[in-house]
């Protein structure tokens, strides 16, 4: 099973697709309506407009570095997911797109890394919790957060999952307690991006770990950007072996060439003999 990550609503009816997804809200905070011909996809905390526009939404660190994209390891901003007016507006959006397609997918969610959030009112949240473990408590946040989500998707709900499989990081990293979040997930995304794919030993290591990572059902997704289209293909069949679908992001055109190479190969494969 192929399919597309698009901002362009024109390529969600491309036939070689079995699945889109569409950007209703992206990392830039750009906005767009939901539609109800592919699975609207939104940025949750990683938003720089909204950065931008209020310091007072974005993590801080211990050291009180705020979280981001002119800090090192940061290629966006991020939005702390203990705000409270902030996550309101994301449900709201994701209720949203839910009334327009049953179908949603969740991006960027969790902390930006380790080290957030410090900032007051998590100090201050985590205080009042019942929990001693600030680890504990972070995931904690993120899993009520989806939780409360999940009840506004009356069909499959999708969350993007950073590409580390080793065990504990994605907890210690952002607060995603995958097995806690299993139960309103219906399929986990992984995207396993590289700028060509000349070698790809390296994506059948992480696509293995996932694996044996997750018990719930998980898709690859590929960066198509100006990939080599014998790459590509190399790519996508070493994703395909693990994963439930293979979803290419944000070139569809070259997604379409290689999905028509990939059936055009399965087709002169086939064999037909006496039954």
């Amino acid at each position: 099973m192929y399919g597309v990550v698009t901002r362009n609503e024109p390529e969600l009816e491309w036939a070689e697709f079995d699945r889109a997804f569409y950007e209703v809200k992206d990392v830039t905070g750009r906005a767009a309506e939901p539609v109800e011909n592919g699975v609207n996809m939104i940025s949750c905390f990683g938003d720089n407009k909204a950065a931008a526009d209020n310091p007072d939404l974005v993590p801080e660190s211990d050291a009180g570095e705020p979280a981001t994209r002119d800090r090192p390891y940061f290629d966006w901003a991020y939005v702390c997911p203990t705000h409270e007016r902030y996550r309101e507006g994301l449900l709201e959006i994701i209720e949203d797109a839910a009334a327009v397609n049953e179908d949603v997918r969740l991006d960027d969610v969790g902390f930006p890394r380790e080290e957030y959030c410090h900032c007051d009112r998590c100090e201050a949240t985590f205080e009042a919790s019942e929990f001693d473990d600030w680890r504990a408590w972070r995931t904690s946040v993120i899993t009520e957060f989806v939780a409360e989500a999940r009840e506004r998707v009356p069909g499959d709900l999708y969350l993007t999952l950073y590409p580390d499989p080793y065990p504990g990081h994605i907890y210690d990293r952002a607060g995603l307690d995958v097995a806690a979040l299993s139960e309103y997930v219906d399929e986990f995304v992984v995207p396993l991006y590289d700028m060509a794919y000349s070698t790809t030993y390296w994506l059948e290591i992480l696509a293995k770990g996932f694996v044996d990572e997750l018990d719930a059902p998980f898709s690859i997704e590929l960066y198509a950007v100006d990939v080599d289209i014998d790459d590509l293909i190399h790519a996508t069949e070493v994703a395909d072996e693990y994963a439930e679908s293979v979803v290419f992001g944000y070139d569809a055109s070259n997604a379409r060439a290689t999905v028509r190479r990939l059936q055009a190969d399965a087709r002169e494969g086939e064999q037909f003999g006496p039954e």
